[in-house]
């Protein structure tokens, strides 16, 4: 079932069109990549869904109903680019933000205590916003987006600026998130972090979705044939005993175990590439080699406007 909707939703400003008929449906439950290069429409889309502009085509829905202002308590937003009253203490501002988003004054403190101490900032209740670092405003800001416990969250490079343990601190969170039933849309150029938390994807390129997909399955159809073979028992260049026609991509070899990446013509099956080694080598690990989400994104984005058209179509 999906929790969020967006049905041909087109978007112009002035010349430019933002968003050409984009339509995205996000599962409930689930991590929504939302993908793209600088400029190809994400933040419009993503503005569009938190309803601060309104589409010029198209319907948006949540939980089966039409988009409305009422919706406004079932999201919650991080964007790129925070923004914290930097003269006001942090948990008299927490508040604020808590109760902007109906909860009650008791309720609120009690959660933002509990989140508080989560995320080790406790200490920082009574201090004003300047006089925190980035990362501890950032902080401050992932949690009066999740404080209202919505169902839909929107986060905007949730790790930009965070540090190695706390961006962990914040992946974690993210997937207790889902686990507790939220729904996230994940907007980012990290790729590594799409593989890590994305059951789902959109790659938006140019105004117009050029891919959506289970991300499991997405490797799946942009695989390459390739393998790669761990192995002992030969020394010197492998492609040597391999089929003209297989390509070796690349070999590493130290004093006990090499390793190789070999692509095979699309016709050909892994059989034939072990019947062409196993004379010559003992063979320790094999295993395909499915793209990672950056080189499909890459290819994806470099693809002409005539294969985007005819892929769409198939």
């Amino acid at each position: 079932m999906d929790l969020f909707v967006a049905k041909d939703v087109t978007k112009r400003y002035a010349t430019q069109t933002a968003l050409d008929k984009v339509s995205i449906n996000v599962p409930e439950n689930s991590i929504y990549g939302l993908l793209g290069p600088n400029g190809a429409g994400k933040t419009s889309l993503i503005r569009i869904i938190n309803q601060i502009t309104a589409p010029d085509q198209g319907e948006l829905f949540i939980q089966g109903e039409k988009l409305h202002p009422k919706h406004t308590a079932l999201i919650g937003y991080l964007p790129e680019e925070r923004g914290l009253y930097k003269k006001m203490p942090v948990g008299e501002q927490a508040m604020y933000l808590a109760q902007l988003k109906g909860i009650p004054a008791h309720e609120a403190q009690k959660r933002l205590k509990v989140l508080f101490e989560k995320f080790e900032i406790q200490d920082w209740w009574g201090k004003k916003v300047e006089e925190l670092s980035k990362g501890m405003q950032q902080k401050v800001q992932f949690i009066v987006t999740i404080v209202h416990q919505p169902k839909l969250l929107i986060f905007d490079e949730p790790f930009s600026g965070f540090d190695p343990i706390n961006a962990t601190l914040i992946r974690d969170e993210i997937l207790e998130l889902r686990k507790n039933g939220a729904t996230v849309i994940f907007s980012t150029h990290n790729m590594s972090s799409v593989e890590e938390l994305c059951d789902d994807i959109a790659l938006i390129n140019k105004s117009k979705k050029i891919l959506e997909g289970r991300v499991t399955d997405i490797k799946k159809t942009y695989r390459s044939n390739s393998y790669e073979l761990s192995y002992t028992g030969f020394t010197g260049d492998l492609s040597a005993i391999l089929p003209a026609d297989f390509k070796l991509l690349s070999q590493i070899e130290d004093e006990k175990v090499s390793t190789v990446k070999i692509k095979l013509p699309l016709s050909e099956k892994p059989n034939a590439l072990l019947q062409s080694v196993i004379p010559h080598i003992e063979i320790v690990a094999f295993k395909e080699v499915l793209p990672s989400m950056n080189d499909i994104f890459i290819e994806k984005v470099q693809e002409k406007p005539e294969e985007i058209s005819a892929n769409l179509t198939e």
